[in-house]
């Protein structure tokens, strides 16, 4: 009898760990398995490296720098926190089928 416990225990942390481990993977992304997008406060901690609160073109990477005169509304070489709120939302990547 204590047999039939100890598997159905087994089975249930099994289904369990893989629930958890789901869950975890899932965490930081958004709608349709995308990540969701970085806050400015995160982008300075990652890229700013004078520490002058703004980001330059020569301090970003990425998509953010092939975006960067998009995001650069007044055009003065430096993105600030509201630009980078006003700024419009990559497009999506199609998908073949």
């Amino acid at each position: 009898m204590s047999i039939k416990y100890f598997k159905t225990g087994l089975i249930a942390g099994v289904f369990s760990l893989v629930f958890m481990l789901g869950a975890n993977a899932q965490e930081n992304k958004g709608e349709k398995g995308r990540k969701e997008r970085p806050t400015f406060a995160q982008l300075l901690e990652d890229m700013d490296a004078n520490e002058d609160g703004k980001l330059s073109k020569d301090e970003i990477k990425g998509r953010l720098k092939n975006r960067f005169d998009k995001i650069d509304l007044n055009e003065d070489g430096f993105i600030t926190e509201e630009e980078f709120k006003k700024a419009p939302r990559p497009k999506g990547r199609k998908r073949d089928n």
